[in-house]
């Protein structure tokens, strides 16, 4: 099956892409630098995180608004600054990292990021910027909105992808209703099925693929599913079981 022409260097891949979401979150350490090392050491260079900005405005790479779940501190990120941050370690061992480290320590990485907080939004445009990282960095988020304003701040050198509207809208795009979209998101990065309804399938891989969209499924963890999906033409894969994926591509010979 034919994949879409490139539009963004971030795109720069010659197979299918393999996220490691989270860097890999099947041990529970996810969101973190060990991870993230774990899925290098694997062969991956693209990585799925997510930031949340703390009171101090730092950076963190983390996907819940609060410590609580996942750490052995509690409470919202928003309302912390960084030194009380930097205390919690994630399964009682790993350090939270910044997302400026991440990038630092992985300069070879390229990074699909969900802004979770409109705190996040402005530090995040601007350490990509000072950075000088445009081709490494695709942001994404549920609220279109907020991917939108970091796209009007950042021009066409930010690669970004659709919120739920944007999805929503090439949903009804691939059943021929009208439907706005926005100009210039370089991909759908869409769940397989929501609340019981199925999101990815032939047409609405091919509706993307005739906007120029590369099509991106999270989270996906069993093999059978991940075939299905490639099998269907979609261009990335987010997985939690990155030693699964690997197995996968490397059967059809598609690890790049």
């Amino acid at each position: 099956m034919t994949h879409v022409r490139l539009r963004h260097p971030y795109l720069d891949h010659p197979a299918p892409i393999p996220f490691a979401h989270r860097g890999g979150a099947a041990d529970g350490l996810e969101n973190t630098a060990a991870a993230f090392r774990r899925a290098a050491d694997a062969g991956y260079r693209y990585f799925e995180t997510d930031v949340h900005a703390t009171a101090d405005g730092k950076l963190v790479a983390f996907h819940d608004s609060t410590l609580d779940r996942v750490t052995d501190g509690q409470g919202r990120i928003a309302e912390l600054t960084w030194s009380k941050v930097r205390e919690a370690r994630v399964a009682g061992t790993e350090p939270l990292p910044l997302f400026e480290e991440l990038l630092e320590e992985f300069p070879e990485a390229r990074w699909n990021i969900d802004i979770k907080s409109e705190s996040a939004l402005h530090p995040l445009v601007n350490l990509v910027a000072r950075a000088g990282v445009w081709d490494r960095v695709c942001v994404g988020s549920f609220s279109e909105s907020r991917v939108a304003r970091a796209q009007k701040i950042a021009g066409p050198r930010l690669a970004t992808s659709y919120g739920v509207r944007g999805v929503v809208g090439l949903r009804l795009r691939s059943y021929a209703i009208p439907a706005a979209l926005r100009v210039g998101a370089v991909a759908a990065q869409v769940p397989e099925t929501q609340a019981g309804i199925r999101v990815v399938d032939s047409r609405f891989v091919r509706t993307a693929h005739e906007r120029g969209l590369h099509v991106h499924v999270w989270t996906v963890n069993e093999p059978e599913r991940m075939e299905a999906l490639l099998d269907l033409g979609v261009d990335g894969i987010m997985t939690d079981r990155i030693d699964i994926l690997r197995t996968v591509l490397d059967r059809r010979g598609a690890w790049a």
